[in-house]
């Protein structure tokens, strides 16, 4: 997709117990299935009294969502005329896709790929404040010159999604919307259980009840892997000691998506994505902000692992990540389910979707410096206890076998792109 560049402002594995005679065995797993309880009623108590008991978002916690949203009116001829024209395929046999958070990252670069290979692509998006709407809001113009309407809407809103999906025969949902970043959800936790949870529940009960039923990839996290020391990681890997509430809601969405798939015949497939990056990318992320007080001669706080090394990423450039996007796509089968009832087994899967080769975050910054032409100020910290992981590492064996995934992107030449839309972007926005 690199013809988004040039267009104007876009703990280890489980090891299984040794062999015991058959009452020790069944002692032991009494014991452990009694701690798995009694850890999993921990937490709900405490989720339940972080719920009932937590005081409301003080004046001084960012409210991330725009009065104007929630109060948005949607329903009438012309929107319809909108909504069903923007998802109607322009070929043949092809697919007709509801984007959620279209006009972020991602969803941007999805949804103008799905839409120029001639699929009917709907986009929803809430315009929150987690970072300048104004960037959404260039993406959304983006959208539209490329014929993408977009629904300004939450996933929460039950009655707008049911209208969505009574305006339009979706053979396939692309849910990309969520509250993202790992450190934010030490200032606000709420946001990440009421987008990343609540949301995705109320995108699949939706889903559950169309007649036809969709199919379903959304976007899990490498975060998922949390404190997990084997590299690189496997979707066969343990993903139950997450780092970060982020991550601890991805982890949630995984299994409530299989329940659904279970209970229900959906479609499932998941997708881990591992430090995507390139043009129209997130103002929180590493490199975006370094490229930003670089030039503006702050310093950058680069971190280091306890034992003095440098934190690493497993960069993966947008390209590549929509390329395995549409893979998944083209490749989920049918849901086996119609109007909430089950009629068979369905398709259920979770794929890495990483470059497969962790840069160094110090090396990051050298390419920068070098595509900038200027020496970045810095200073070292330790890596903080904030959520954020030493290092990420992606297996896509899976995704290469099995939805034909093959990132062919390098830092450096992904970078190189990313600056030449940044410095291009933000000179003619000079005054944000």
């Amino acid at each position: 997709m690199s013809h988004l560049d040039d267009l104007p402002s876009t703990p280890g594995k489980y090891k299984s117990d040794k062999v015991t005679p058959y009452g020790i065995l069944h002692h032991h797993r009494y014991l452990r299935l009694s701690k798995l309880t009694l850890w999993a009623s921990i937490f709900l108590a405490l989720f339940l009294f972080y719920i009932v008991l937590s005081p409301p978002p003080s004046p001084s916690r960012r409210n991330l969502n725009d009065s104007s949203v929630s109060a948005a009116k949607y329903g009438g001829s012309h929107w319809e005329k909108q909504v069903r024209k923007s998802a109607h395929p322009r070929s043949p046999g092809g697919l007709t896709v509801l984007v959620t958070g279209a006009a972020g990252f991602v969803g941007t670069h999805v949804s103008i790929a799905l839409r120029r290979r001639g699929d009917g692509v709907l986009g929803l998006d809430n315009f929150n404040r987690y970072y300048d709407p104004k960037l959404k809001r260039a993406r959304q113009a983006l959208l539209e010159r490329s014929g993408v309407f977009v629904v300004e809407g939450d996933i929460n809103d039950a009655v707008l999604l049911r209208k969505l999906f009574d305006v339009v025969l979706f053979t396939h949902v692309m849910h990309l919307a969520a509250q993202a970043g790992v450190r934010y959800a030490m200032q606000n936790p709420g946001s990440y259980v009421n987008s990343n949870i609540v949301g995705f529940v109320n995108l699949l009960e939706v889903s559950k009840s169309a007649n036809p039923q969709p199919a379903i990839v959304w976007a899990s996290s490498s975060s998922v892997y949390g404190l997990n020391s084997k590299v690189p990681f496997s979707e066969k890997d343990r993903t139950d000691h997450p780092a970060s509430l982020y991550a601890a809601t991805k982890k949630a969405g995984e299994g409530i998506a299989h329940t659904y798939n279970h209970i229900y015949g959906l479609s499932l497939t998941g997708l881990r994505f591992f430090t995507v990056y390139g043009p129209w990318g997130r103002p929180d992320m590493a490199y975006f902000f370094f490229t930003k007080d670089i030039l503006k001669g702050k310093t950058i706080t680069v971190f280091e692992s306890p034992d003095k090394g440098s934190v690493a990423r497993d960069f993966t450039y947008i390209d590549d990540i929509v390329k395995g996007c549409l893979g998944a796509l083209d490749t989920a089968e049918k849901s086996s389910g119609s109007g909430g009832k089950k009629k068979g087994p369905a398709m259920f899967r979770i794929y890495n979707l990483g470059n497969t080769s962790p840069v160094p975050v110090t090396k990051l910054v050298k390419i920068l410096e070098k595509l900038l032409k200027m020496k970045a100020k810095k200073k070292t910290m330790p890596l903080p206890r904030n959520g954020d992981v030493e290092f990420t590492h992606a297996n896509i064996t899976l995704a290469q076998a099995e939805i034909g995934y093959k990132p062919a992107v390098d830092l450096e030449t992904g970078l190189k792109k990313f600056v030449k839309w940044y410095m291009g972007f933000y000179k003619k926005k000079s005054s944000w």
